[in-house]
């Protein structure tokens, strides 16, 4: 195919300038902050606050996490429907709500200049008008370049449209371009958003564009010419990916079916399988917060014991076998969230709705309050706070001869809660397991501590959003 066409794009890598963007964004909220804390304070009193001041930096942090859990660093993503702007609105009547309060129980309320004229309540509402502002500015920026970034995929095999049709449902990622597989007639291909411009063969002629990235999707050997030509890209600062880097880069997973022995041998990663001291330093950390963990949450659970006594007869605690650690069965505690005898027609899978959970087991699900229990699993070495969640042995043996690579997960010890778990809603099925083990994989490869940070922040705001099953 000789028709060419020329575009011009600023090899701009939206998906690694994501991350900097939520930096950006939360040093320009601080920045709102003490501005919009200023701005009230000369307009109500003629001064400047005083930044020893505790109430600020309540206000501060309240404000700062209400931004986070409510995704708002992410801004041209909805969550359950709500764009950035109207979850910036709730986020801050929410903190409003709970500054008030705070200063009224402390007793800062009349007394203190800051909470008792409202300022730090107007310095909200202006601050409201300043985040989204930068959130709308930041979504149109983004809109706007992804038109410009332009990405060029080698192949057209199952894997490589795969790859094309989740590259295009991210529409912030920008335009994709397929060289199909030389000999294969694009005509013949049934995905039709695909835009096929020529095949492998013409590589030399669409090397001379300026690309944001190349993904090698091809499964037919690459010519020695074509290697050349991709060396010279590289070389000139053109990402040149294989398929699999590729997930591993953009959407933070591994999917198992594009696994192989030899790149399993040859990668990097898997530190938490090779460094004994960084599994020494996870265990002993998990030692200790579940120890507080404990400590702290105990009055909750004694409140759930006691509610999901009165709520229906059965027994608080529900134990289960599960998979840990190199396949060997452990048994987990969860509070009760099923009628009792819920399995008495064999062992399934929870379902959306599922008739067998109990009004108060419906609630412990969402905030995931039913897995505190495990706590247990974790002071006696069964578990690790972050890690793959165990699954079933009943399910295991499906799994396993369904998914390849799925005994992975288990090169280290199941967790209460995991990147699966954060990054992949609620599935019951074995198309949701692969999705799953996709990101398990990643974590096991990636593991660090910074990591299992974001795990556990990522964590509490699904708790407190309600996002569980």
């Amino acid at each position: 195919m000789n028709t060419t066409f020329s575009f011009k794009t600023e090899g701009n890598k939206l998906s690694q300038i994501q991350p900097i963007l939520s930096v950006l964004l939360l040093v320009w909220d601080i920045l709102g902050l003490v501005f919009c804390l200023k701005l009230s304070l000369w307009l109500h009193l003629g001064q400047l606050p005083n930044w020893f001041n505790p109430l600020v930096y309540v206000f501060v942090l309240l404000e700062l996490m209400g931004l986070y859990l409510t995704d708002t660093y992410y801004p041209d993503i909805q969550i359950a429907g709500l764009r950035t702007p109207s979850r910036i609105l709730i986020c801050n009547v929410i903190v409003g709500v709970l500054a008030a309060s705070i200063f009224y129980l402390t007793g800062a309320w009349g007394q203190d200049p800051l909470a008792g004229h409202l300022i730090l309540l107007l310095s909200l509402g202006i601050f409201t008008i300043w985040a989204v502002i930068s959130r709308l500015w930041v979504i149109k920026w983004v809109r706007a370049h992804s038109q410009q970034a332009c990405w060029l995929i080698l192949g057209a095999s199952k894997t490589a449209i795969e790859f094309g049709q989740t590259f295009l449902d991210y529409n912030s990622l920008g335009r994709l371009f397929v060289l199909t597989d030389t000999g294969q007639d694009p005509t013949q291909l049934t995905e039709s958003r695909l835009n096929y411009v020529g095949s492998l063969n013409d590589l030399s002629t669409w090397s001379q564009q300026s690309w944001s990235g190349i993904v090698v999707a091809t499964q037919i050997d690459l010519s020695n010419a074509c290697v050349r030509q991709l060396m010279q890209m590289r070389l000139k600062g053109i990402p040149v990916y294989m398929l699999l880097d590729i997930y591993e880069t953009l959407w933070y997973k591994l999917p198992s079916s594009l696994l192989q022995d030899n790149w399993i041998a040859f990668s990097t990663g898997f530190n938490l399988l090779s460094t004994s001291i960084s599994l020494k330093l996870k265990q002993f950390a998990d030692l200790i917060l579940a120890g507080v963990l404990l400590l702290l949450l105990s009055p909750l659970m004694l409140l759930v014991a006691l509610v999901i006594k009165l709520d229906s007869p059965g027994p608080v605690f529900y134990t289960q076998v599960r998979t840990g650690l190199h396949c060997h069965p452990f048994r987990v505690y969860k509070f009760r969230s099923m009628y009792q005898d819920a399995e008495k027609r064999g062992v399934q899978w929870a379902q959306m709705g599922d008739p067998r959970i109990t009004r108060v087991g419906r609630w412990l699900r969402l905030t995931r309050i039913d897995e505190l229990p495990q706590i247990f699993n974790v002071l006696r070495g069964e578990m690790s706070l972050i890690g793959p969640r165990p699954e079933r042995p009943e399910f295991d043996v499906k799994l396993k001869h369904e998914i390849p690579y799925y005994d992975l997960r288990y090169l280290v010890k199941p967790g209460i809660t995991g990147w699966a778990q954060v990054m992949y809603p609620y599935g019951a099925s074995v198309e949701d397991a692969y999705e799953k083990l996709a990101y398990d994989l990643y974590y096991i490869k990636n593991y660090s501590f910074w990591l299992d940070l974001v795990i556990a922040f990522k964590t509490i705001r699904v708790v407190l959003l309600g996002k569980g099953r």
